[in-house]
């Protein structure tokens, strides 16, 4: 048991966790505890190959096996109607379903579910099941995927989501072009899986027709119960969710996926209990991985080395079935937010392959810090100054504030300069140079590395799904108290730290508070854990459901004692009269009275002691931060000795520092690992290389140094000055080694761009060897096309045409005119040639006027919409139809070209500028969209 905790404060305490009696003696309840009378297992049976047709089934032997209950395709759950959705609880992009239907994807696509009386006997029977496969060749890569055949069928190429512009403006180019100094690179960030502690799980058990339980780790109950009732569309029946403990999320269990909906549509189908339990291999496998991405970052400055401009051209791997289709618009929208730079632009794609989709991770815009901060590193060296001054030269202070920022951003309340300050106080830079400078000389190779950053947290308004939290809080006729959330801990101590605000809040004693979540059929709707909100806006719930709360006691106790409210308070559970302590009452006593005699109330009052509160926080709210750290690599083997870190953090009020500085150590211990071990690997066929922990390297504890850490705490603008924390860890992480480790290579002038930098990269790095993966694809593709070439020459089959038909397409392109030109004479001809050399005439346009059915990528998934034209002369007047709502614009008509803009406030006040072409039935076009850069729009004559 925890000890009695006596203090006049909990806000700021390193109180003990509430959780950890419970979890460090093994009396967690984590899915796998759960245990439901009747229940059956599940095992699937996954694809082997990585892209292909299925030819046929034969599952006799499996259905013959003793204690198989029931074996499962798409087939059969096609019985009911499952609506894949996001995170954002949008429809996908492609579509998904929870068995392969008729092709496979990816290796590990779970293809048939089989259902026993015990997991071994499932597992048994998947063995006997025999399926044909037609093997096609897969799409891996984000090269494979521009320039493959489309992942799904029906489209016309692989990209998943694109926003920004696809040329760079002249004047922008102008300014990288004729910068005094332009430092370019490409940063290569490798796939990671998430790897929890605790894998996926699910159990279901119907409840009758009207209430179905389920079990699952996951990131809030709340979300996906929300998640399950649209995705089944089941108006009479109730999900209720409930996730006691959670072994971690990162991201991937942020919605149920395809094995989750599996389990549960067979429940719904045989009305029993399910079970399903991941195991490691079908983790590292099966499951969604994150972060396989690359980013051209370009940056000018001037002979000063303050910002001019800067270009992003960011490419990620959305795998085959991503949690939701994504070119990470977060990925610019945060690039430069805390640094003042004039000019900006970018363009982010996202691409389908023929691997395990795409999963959120720990930070998912994380690779923003990386590229900046470690550009910023190489400019300075380029320039001559020191990698402190470049940041010192170009961050916004507070002095700046408020202005707004590349994109658009509004920052008013972001301290990463105040952060670094803060750092050099403990951190002696000009010591450790002449330190550095000795080593050399004994041929050890020190290094310093610094990053900043900030993050954002808690939000309101911009995604409706992250939009405030709710606290619920009451005292109990026992005088102890209750509050029931709607954040939930996967590592975070929520239910400690919410204690502490009600604790200090409520004048009661710490041990005197019990928070309950984790089930959906509590407290509010919430998506709990995601984007480090919790402590913000969970934190700003409880402080205001809490204040409610205390008023009332007053007012209570004070009609009572026959007392001014104004001299009641509340102090370590005991209701004190200033200047009377003779009035004293126990909490208990008031509770009493307020329950069970609701007539010695206040008139009007209603009976009892309870509050709730939903908050919303102002629009944005942001941590700081500032990291250094120091390392030593062996030129004998290329290891990576971190001998210091340190961690300069603004997470405004800390409710618990123990709980943000273990959240700053994980997420630290990711970075490490990210930077030099993990890697998750596909061959050419799509087969995963790294399936177990032998193969896919993880921090140990040897590899983590002890953290130091320096705290800002500048309170913020949101209820209590809380700021989150959660993910900070593994952002800035990153660049900070990868920064200390370029520093000690920097005799060798290498560049560290392409992680992991595994003990034989920096070995090659220290050689002067181009290990890059850019390189490695050069290499690869000019043998190739030289191979295929050879054989062309050789087989004497080559036919070069004048627009260079024959050619590979990049070999065409070299072409005066290239094979853009030939398309674009091709595509000009307004008649069509028939073989006698008769001539059809192109058939005049047919108007545009009228309704179309559309579809527009945005960041938050594609949104429908219909859209009404009005055509008279040159004007165009018409509306917009949405589930938002209706509305109206006027533009002008040029031809088959229709432009408007549109004026909208969701999720934020932005002009929307249309740019519409139409041939025939068919809509294309571009919609700007502000800071959210350009999303492509695709349509139809409506019926």
């Amino acid at each position: 048991m925890n000890p009695t905790i006596n203090a006049a404060r909990f806000i700021g305490q390193r109180v003990p966790r509430k959780e950890d009696h419970r979890l460090l003696t093994g009396r967690g309840t984590f899915v796998d505890d759960v245990v439901v009378a009747g229940m059956l297992h599940v095992a699937f049976l996954r694809s082997p190959i990585a892209r292909g047709r299925i030819l046929s089934f034969d599952t006799a032997a499996a259905r013959a096996m003793p204690g198989v209950h029931a074996i499962l395709t798409a087939a059969d759950l096609s019985a009911l109607k499952i609506d894949m959705l996001s995170f954002f609880l949008a429809p996908a992009e492609i579509a998904i379903t929870p068995l392969a239907d008729g092709r496979v994807a990816y290796v590990g696509e779970p293809v048939v579910m089989v259902i026993a009386v015990d997991r071994y006997v499932a597992e048994d029977a998947t063995s006997l099941i025999e399926i044909d496969y037609d093997e096609e060749d897969p799409v891996v890569t984000i090269d494979d995927a521009r320039t493959g055949a489309p992942v799904h069928p029906g489209m016309d190429s692989n990209v998943a989501a694109a926003m920004g512009e696809d040329e760079i403006n002249e004047p922008l180019e102008a300014l990288l072009r004729d910068a005094p100094h332009l430092i370019s690179g490409t940063i290569t960030h490798q796939r990671i899986a998430q790897s929890p502690m605790e894998t996926r799980g699910v159990i279901v058990s119907p409840q009758g027709s009207e209430e179905i339980i389920v079990y699952i780790t996951c990131a809030s109950p709340h979300l996906i119960a929300r998640n399950l009732s649209m995705a089944f569309n089941l108006p009479n029946t109730n999900f209720r969710v409930i996730a006691k403990d959670v072994g971690g999320s990162f991201g991937l269990k942020n919605q149920p996926w395809k094995e989750e909906m599996a389990v549960i549509a067979a429940g719904i189908l045989l009305g029993r209990p399910l079970k399903w339990i991941e195991d490691r291999w079908e983790n590292l496998t099966g499951a969604n991985q994150a972060r396989e991405q690359e980013m051209t970052l370009r940056i000018a400055f001037d002979n000063d080395g303050k910002l001019l401009a800067s270009h992003a051209d960011y490419h990620l791997n959305n795998g085959a079935y991503p949690h939701g289709a994504d070119c990470n618009i977060a990925v610019v929208m945060f690039l430069w937010s805390a640094y003042k730079i004039p000019e900006f632009s970018f363009q982010t794609q996202g691409w389908f392959s023929n691997t395990a989709g795409l999963a959120a991770y720990r930070g998912p815009w994380a690779i923003e810090t990386l590229a900046r901060e470690v550009l910023l590193d190489e400019a300075a060296r380029k320039i001559g100054i020191d990698p402190i001054e470049i940041r010192r030269r170009n961050l916004i202070t507070r002095a700046d504030q408020p202005m707004v920022a590349s994109m658009g951003i509004p920052i008013d309340d972001i301290s990463p300069m105040e952060c670094l300050d803060k750092l050099l106080e403990v951190v002696d830079v000009a010591a450790f140079r002449i330190e550095q400078e000795a080593a050399r000389k004994e041929g050890r190779y020190l290094g310093i590395g610094f990053a900043t950053y900030i993050e954002p947290t808690g939000a309101a308004g911009s995604i409706n799904v992250m939009t405030g939290e709710l606290a619920h809080v009451q005292i109990e006729p026992t005088g102890k108290v209750t509050a029931i959330m709607s954040t939930h801990s996967q590592g975070h101590g929520t239910q400690t730290t919410m204690a502490q605000i009600f604790a200090e809040e409520l004048g009661v004693p710490f041990e005197d508070v019990t928070v309950h979540e984790g089930d959906s059929s509590r407290g509010g709707f919430s998506p709990g854990a995601a984007g480090s909100r919790q402590g913000v806006i969970g934190g700003g719930a409880s402080i205001k459901a809490a204040g409610l709360l205390r008023d009332k006691i007053k007012k209570v106790a004070a009609h009572l004692l026959n007392a001014n409210p104004d001299d009641v308070t509340i102090e370590g559970g005991m209701v004190r009269v200033r200047g009377a302590e003779e009035m004293t009452r126990s909490l208990r006593q008031i509770a009493e009275i307020a329950y069970g005699e609701p007539d010695r109330l206040p008139p009007g009052m209603e009976s009892g002691l309870e509050a709730q509160y939903r908050y919303n926080p102002p629009p944005m709210t942001f941590t700081s931060a500032a990291h250094a750290c120091i390392v030593e690599i062996d030129a004998e083997t290329g290891f990576v000795k971190i001998k210091r870190w340190v961690s300069s953090e603004d997470c405004g009020v800390m409710i618990n520092p123990a709980i943000v500085e273990g959240q700053i150590s994980g997420g630290l211990a990711q970075a490490i690992g990210t930077v030099l071990l993990e890697e998750f690997g596909y061959d050419d066929r799509g087969n995963p290389t790294t399936v177990t922990f032998k193969d896919y390297m993880l921090p140990a504890i040897s590899d983590v140094p002890d953290f130091e850490f320096v705290h800002a705490n500048t309170p913020s603008q949101a209820e209590g000055g809380f700021r989150g924390v959660g993910e900070g860890g593994c952002i800035i992480g990153p660049p900070t080694l990868v920064n200390a480790i370029a520093d000690a290579l920097s005799p060798f002038n290498a560049r560290c761009l392409d992680l992991p930098l595994t003990p034989s990269k920096i070995l090659q790095l220290m050689e002067g060897k181009d290990i890059s993966r850019a390189a490695q694809r050069q290499v690869k593709s000019d043998a190739a096309a030289a191979a295929a070439a050879a054989k062309a020459v050789a087989e004497k089959e080559v036919h070069i045409g004048s627009h260079g038909e024959g050619l590979p397409p990049m070999a065409a392109a070299m072409l005066p005119g290239g094979a853009d030109a030939a398309a674009l004479e091709a595509e000009s001809t307004e008649s069509e040639v028939h073989a006698d050399g008769s001539a059809t005439e192109a058939a005049p346009p047919s108007s545009p006027a009228g309704d179309w059915d559309c579809v527009m990528s945005t960041p938050m998934g594609p949104q429908t919409m219909k859209l009404h034209f009005d055509i008279e002369g040159d004007a165009v007047t018409g509306y917009t139809s949405s589930p938002d709502g209706t509305a109206e614009f006027t533009g002008i008509a040029l031809g088959n070209q229709i432009k408007f803009d549109l004026k909208v406030t969701k999720p934020m006040k932005i002009t929307l500028k249309y740019d519409i072409a139409i041939e025939g039935d068919v809509l294309a076009g571009k919609v700007k969209m502000g800071l959210f850069g350009t999303a492509k729009l695709k349509g139809s004559r409506a019926e």
